[in-house]
């Protein structure tokens, strides 16, 4: 029972991140109807930045774990502006349908070649923040950085959520997400609010990156699995939903340690692809996302 418990809370914690990561999809999809194929870069960036400032790699400077997010969160926020300009603005210009989609996956694999080029091909260590001596939480041995893990994503969620209900920049966010045409004649400027939806999903993948690379080695590749993994997530729980995003991500997350151990590691990411499978053949617009109506 202790072996179960210990996986479930692995599984929590990996089910977070990727809830953070496919929360950045909804925001970017929710605004313009596009999406960033390059999400799991902009995680592996922010956590190879944050490294460099933590760690004093390449001669950098040294700085508190803490200290270093804003840092992170802000380089995150530029990064996504970046691929917002180069990659999907043009495509929305010129109303192309796929346009923005190789965009973004070129600027992903730029960004990984990039990333090998700066910190090399190999995997780093992270140094936590906090100590790696597990505590038992109902007999279970549960890590300190696993519970930073599951409150900081759940942190960096609500705050994005209050934004939108509290700010009134938030609300020009609500709006353009509810009808952009309309949110243009009202005066909002739909274009600087998807750039700023962009920056705030790559914000969020970024603070992810430095939350998850304590529990894991830190590299040039490990984003591509874990925003494929995300993007997963994002259309079990459905791409207009925030708890669809929570939820999917515990049971991918869960699924995957739980099989990892009693099946076979070769086979943990198999239930996950299995809930994708089933939920786009009887609900495809996600467990808690809601179908679009179109009137002709």
């Amino acid at each position: 029972m202790e072996i179960l418990l210990q996986l479930v809370f692995s599984g929590i914690a990996l089910g977070m991140i990727y809830a953070v990561i496919a929360f950045g999809y909804q925001l970017t999809f929710a605004t313009s109807g596009t999406l960033n194929f390059g999400q799991g870069e902009s995680l592996m960036l922010g956590a190879l930045v944050g490294l460099s400032v933590v760690g004093n790699i390449h001669g950098g400077p040294y700085m508190n774990y803490w200290l270093m997010i804003p840092i992170v969160i802000v380089f995150g926020g530029l990064q996504g502006m970046f691929v917002e300009w180069i990659g999907v603005r043009p495509a929305i210009k010129i109303k192309s349908e796929f346009g923005w989609i190789m965009s973004t996956i070129a600027l992903a694999i730029i960004f990984k070649n990039v990333a090998e080029n700066i910190w090399g091909k190999d995997d780093l260590t992270f140094p936590s923040p906090l100590s790696a001596a597990p505590f038992q939480i109902f007999g279970a041995n549960v890590q300190a950085m696993q519970i930073v893990v599951v409150v900081g994503a759940l942190a960096i969620m609500l705050a994005v959520e209050l934004f939108n209900r509290k700010s009134i920049y938030g609300k020009a966010v609500v709006a353009t997400s509810n009808d952009r045409d309309a949110a243009g004649l009202m005066g909002i400027n739909t274009s600087l609010v998807i750039t700023f939806s962009y920056a705030l999903s790559s914000a969020t993948a970024a603070f992810a990156g430095v939350l998850v690379a304590p529990l894991t080695l830190t590299g040039a590749t490990m984003g591509s699995a874990l925003g494929l993994k995300a993007f997963a997530v994002a259309i079990i729980g459905g791409l207009t939903s925030g708890v669809g995003a929570i939820v999917g991500g515990l049971i991918l997350g869960v699924a995957e340690t739980l099989t990892g151990f009693y099946i076979s590691t070769g086979y943990k990411e198999v239930p996950g692809l299995v809930l994708l499978l089933l939920v786009l053949a009887f609900k495809p617009a996600g467990l808690f996302g809601k179908a679009a109506i179109k009137k002709v």
